[in-house]
């Protein structure tokens, strides 16, 4: 009896032996990937973080990546002490949204001298070895600039609300709006303060100007961050929604609300969270960048090279482009929609921009979740 329950674990063992070597093989195929993050106090980063950890879970990358993600704040020691970190424990990449274009520059150079891949999304830096992932920000500027010009007939007062100082998101952006205004004489700036990306933030800033300047004494607005809050705080005012400021800003879930025809329909609407036919240029950072580096990076693990400059389309909606989305599903994003309701999306800070045909099956879940869509 003895010999048979030998025999019996012995088979057992020869069994299970190829099964424990499969499963170890391929815990040994994944890539150790690390997300570092500056900057998280708005909406934007929230998702862009999430949308990076759905990436990973996609039916693409589940077999290949060990994400851990570290978050420094805004500072740029502590930032550069994480990413030696990461390296120090294996890191075979890092994605980085970087707190400065230089600061880390240094320890970006250590980390690909050791073989490690870098990928920078929307916030760029300019180490050589480094990957950027974002969109022009200098077109950003200028295109919402020059819409913004038209809409005020090239004359009156603008007040700008700019991004997180010391970015190179904030330094690009702002510069190039400068330039597009002082082409015109009768625009003036008269109101500029950091809107730190964020509603809360601008609502503050926003507050201050008009105690001095009020609503009426302003022609047209240039927020990085800020219109939803600008339109809810005229309203507040007592403005007409037909009388709303033209504003050139952000790609909030909130603000492309607003820019639907005021007789639009939508489950969830109420207070200042709805379709409103405000004058807008809608445009983003898309949060889909973190992600869609993060897939690169694989493959540049895997041996495929790519530029510096990995350039994103820059996603703009006007009032004549706006589009209400179904269900939030990738298939409905690639079908040309842009906004959702507040039915499905709860927060109007949160970005509408996320759709990406490169980063197939991140639809809203993957921004809200961080999961990808249902396969």
């Amino acid at each position: 009896m003895q010999t048979k329950s030998v025999l019996l674990a012995s088979l057992l063992a020869l069994t299970l032996a190829p099964l424990s070597a499969v499963t170890h093989a391929q815990a040994a195929k994944k890539h150790k990937i690390y997300l570092s993050m500056s900057f998280i106090g708005n909406d934007w980063q929230a998702e862009a973080a999430n949308m990076v950890k759905a990436m990973a879970k996609t039916p693409e990358l589940a077999d290949k990546v060990d994400l851990h993600v570290q978050v420094s704040g805004e500072n740029a020691q502590k930032q550069i002490q994480q990413i030696n970190a990461m390296v120090q424990a294996g890191a075979e990449a890092i994605v980085v949204f970087p707190i400065s274009p230089t600061a880390l520059n240094r320890v970006i150079k250590n980390a690909c001298n050791k073989g490690v891949k870098v990928f920078a999304y929307d916030g760029e830096v300019t180490e050589p070895c480094a990957r950027n992932v974002a969109i022009d920000q200098h077109e950003a500027g200028r295109v919402t600039a020059e819409w913004l010009a038209k809409k005020m007939n090239y004359k009156g007062n603008v007040v700008m609300l700019t991004g997180v100082p010391g970015t190179s998101v904030d330094k690009y952006r702002t510069e190039a709006a400068k330039k597009v205004f002082a082409k015109h004489p009768e625009m003036k700036v008269v109101a500029e303060t950091p809107g730190m990306w964020n509603q809360a933030v601008a609502r503050t800033e926003l507050s201050k100007i008009v105690a001095v300047r009020n609503w009426d004494q302003i022609d047209g607005l240039w927020l990085q961050v800020g219109c939803y809050t600008a339109n809810a705080m005229q309203l507040e005012a007592g403005k007409d929604a037909k009388d709303l400021l033209p504003c050139a800003g952000e790609g909030s879930n909130g603000g492309r609300v607003q820019m639907l025809p005021a007789d639009t329909q939508l489950e969830g609407a109420t207070g200042s969270y709805r379709p409103l036919g405000a004058p807008r240029i809608s445009y983003a950072s898309p949060p889909y960048s973190g992600a869609l580096a993060l897939k690169l990076a694989v493959q540049a693990i895997e041996g495929k090279t790519f530029p510096q400059k990995i350039t994103l389309p820059l996603p703009q909606v006007t009032n004549e482009t706006i589009k209400l989305c179904k269900d939030g599903s990738w298939n409905d994003l690639k079908d040309g929609c842009n906004v959702f309701s507040p039915e499905l999306v709860s927060k109007p800070g949160w970005f509408a921009s996320i759709y990406s045909e490169q980063t197939e099956g991140l639809g809203i879940n993957a921004a809200l979740k961080s999961e990808p869509d249902a396969q």
